[in-house]
Order: C-alpha cells, then sequence, then structure tokens
C-alpha cells in the first residue's frame, strides 16, 4: 500500500503547465511541520493532474494551507552531465483547500460560483437553520 496524508502550507505560488494532449499538471511544494520532538519541518513536491491541477493553480498561493492525499513516487534521472539524480514527489489524488495565511480576513467565504453583484457574506454573519428536525438526514 502506497498511500500518504499530510497537511502543510505552500513555501511558493503553484507552477500550472500543460503537458502533450492538453493534459494540465500543477507542480508546488508544501512544508510540513513534524507534531513531536525538536519541531523540525519536512518539504514536500506535490503534483497533480486535470481538473484538479487548474484549480490548485487558480486558487493557492504561497502560505496557503492545504491537505494532500495521495501516493509517494520516487523518480531516478541523469542529468546532461552524466550526474545520476534521484527525487521523491507526492502525487496527489486529493487537494483540499484548508486556509490561507494570505487572506486578509479569514472569516470572508470565497466568492466562487456567485451571481455577479452578489457579495460573499461573512461566516460570523451566517444563522443556524431551525426546525431540523423535518430534514430526512
Amino acid at each position: 500500500m502506497n498511500r500518504v496524508f499530510l497537511i502543510g502550507n505552500l513555501t511558493k505560488d503553484p507552477e500550472v503547465s500543460v503537458v502533450s494532449n492538453d493534459l494540465t499538471n500543477c507542480k508546488f511544494s508544501i512544508a510540513v511541520t513534524r507534531r513531536y520532538g525538536a519541531k523540525e519541518t519536512d518539504y514536500f513536491s506535490v503534483i497533480c493532474w486535470r481538473g484538479m491541477a487548474e484549480n490548485c493553480g487558480k486558487y493557492l498561493r504561497k502560505g496557503s494551507k492545504v491537505g494532500i492525499c495521495g501516493s509517494i513516487q520516487n523518480k531516478n534521472y541523469e542529468t546532461s552531465d552524466g550526474v545520476k539524480r534521484y527525487s521523491v514527489e507526492i502525487v496527489a489524488d486529493e487537494v483540499q483547500f484548508l486556509s490561507s495565511r494570505n487572506d486578509s480576513d479569514v472569516n470572508e467565504l470565497p466568492e466562487v460560483n456567485s451571481a455577479p453583484g452578489v457579495k460573499a457574506a461573512k461566516i460570523s454573519d451566517l444563522k443556524p437553520v431551525e426546525g431540523d428536525e423535518d430534514l430526512p438526514f
């Protein structure tokens, strides 16, 4: 089984590119602080594909907090001067946008899929639904 789950912050803006057959990919790196011990930080290269890559390139920025679910992929290659290189990257199956350090107001909801002219609401302005006992779930 090859499965990895990570939560961390982007170390720089993501890089989106289109490869053969109009296939989009997005590469970025995340910093993950260890929970125990000396509070050291590990850095991981992440790649995602297709629609997820387009969304990551559109909405993520340096400092954004993300949750990654994917697998580890090892790569071996040789440079033009004959030096053998080894790299490890995370191939993301899922990328969860958790928050962004760069947001000026973390209570502001993003204006994704909102109608033109409709302002985003603040989380603190939302009211709970009354009478939810009639809901089927």
